[in-house]
């Protein structure tokens, strides 16, 4: 079993636990991304809400990729981080006026509408500031993504996007509003999505789509595919980086662009997830009756996936090269549900030893709380120990 290299000498002068980040791997992947996208009428907004810690942030936004927001916080992190205002896209359901105005104020790239209501208030607001808002409407394909239901986000049922059916109406306040410019269809079917296939039937749902839109009379330059590509959790050291080559491969391959159309990418997870472990360390080796629980002193207020989703991630002993033995790897908090793994075989463990969960770099350390008067891990960083 292939294990990660960390610096277990450094990490043991630093208190536990804590968020590590190769950032070689992520300046690998970053590199890896624009050679895919270069030369092609491609553009990345890297999505915020996977990793918004600062340093992570600058170094994304130094390759000249925009940002996708979910908030106005988000909008203003990305803008103190580097990200140009003319890269910003904003998504969400419930984009409050407060938001909407940092956008209009902003003169972001575009809103991502998600509903009548929404395109109607941003079109009021906008007025009265006098100001053109550009927005794409995000429409639901109805495309399986086969992933999660708490991460599948483009089927009809679903709490966010527009289903096909209002479009006509929404067509026809965009083609009689003063202060909306519309520049484009948006999409977003999930998160984690291994199974490419899912992608295909999607440039196939967007085709059909502009076309209807074509017999209405109306351009789109601009069709933004989400996000959602998945990464090797299981595999973390013979898979260091998503299948960057084949998504982007796929896309030029099933959607052929028109003349002066751009494609648009909304990449969270795949870009920061692998280059993430959070490490925690062991404060107790307990004796069950069936099995032994590895206790560590990082919980679910500092990675939350696997008791929000059943998510898995890779763990390693650090410290140990003995032999393997299952462990039910566990935290402190007062949850039966605080458990990272099941029968996860790590090195033979005892107290003190360092363990890395890996894959932790996106929805790891932007997902923390402090449940239980718990303090936020710090970060620390590959090329600043």
């Amino acid at each position: 079993m292939i294990k990660g290299t960390f610096p277990v000498e450094k990490f043991e002068t630093l208190e536990t636990p804590f968020y590590y980040y190769d950032m070689e791997l992520l300046r690998e992947t970053l590199n890896t991304i624009k050679k895919e996208t270069e030369n092609k009428p491609f553009h990345i907004h890297y999505a915020i809400k996977a990793n918004d810690n600062p340093r992570i942030l600058k170094e994304i936004a130094s390759y000249g990729f925009g940002a996708d927001c979910v908030s106005g916080n988000e909008i203003l992190r990305a803008l103190e981080c580097g990200f140009s205002a003319a890269k910003i896209a904003f998504a969400g359901v419930g984009k409050t006026d407060r938001e909407i105005h940092i956008g209009l104020d902003n003169d972001i790239f575009c809103f991502n509408v998600e509903s009548l209501p929404e395109l109607e208030v941003i079109n009021t607001l906008a007025s009265e500031k006098g100001k053109k808002a550009r927005v794409a409407l995000r429409i639901n394909p109805n495309v399986d993504a086969h992933t999660h239901k708490y991460i599948t986000t483009g089927l009809n049922e679903n709490k966010f996007g527009i289903n096909e059916q209002d479009l006509p109406e929404i067509v026809n306040i965009i083609t009689s509003s003063d202060h909306i410019e519309f520049i484009g269809i948006h999409f977003h079917i999930g998160s984690q999505i291994t199974d490419l296939s899912a992608f295909e039937d999607l440039c196939v749902k967007a085709l059909e789509l502009q076309e209807w839109f074509n017999k209405q009379g109306i351009r789109l330059p601009v069709i933004n595919v989400g996000g959602g590509l998945g990464i090797n959790y299981h595999h973390p050291n013979h898979c260091p980086m998503a299948d960057f080559e084949s998504y982007f491969r796929l896309f030029g391959k099933y959607l052929k662009l028109q003349d002066d159309q751009t494609l648009h990418f909304e990449l969270g997870r795949s870009v920061v997830a692998p280059c993430g472990s959070l490490i925690a360390r062991t404060t107790f080796v307990k004796e069950g009756l069936q099995k032994k629980f590895l206790i560590v002193d990082a919980g679910m207020t500092d990675l939350i996936r696997p008791a929000l989703y059943q998510a898995f991630h890779h763990i390693e002993n650090i410290s140990s090269n003995e032999a393997y033995t299952p462990y039910d790897v566990v935290g402190p908090i007062c949850e039966s549900s605080d458990v990272f793994a099941e029968g996860m075989m790590l090195n033979l463990a005892r107290r003190g030893d360092l363990v890395a969960i890996r894959s932790a770099g996106a929805y790891g350390e932007t997902m923390v709380s402090t449940y239980n008067c718990r303090e936020i891990p710090a970060a620390h960083f590959s090329d600043s120990l």
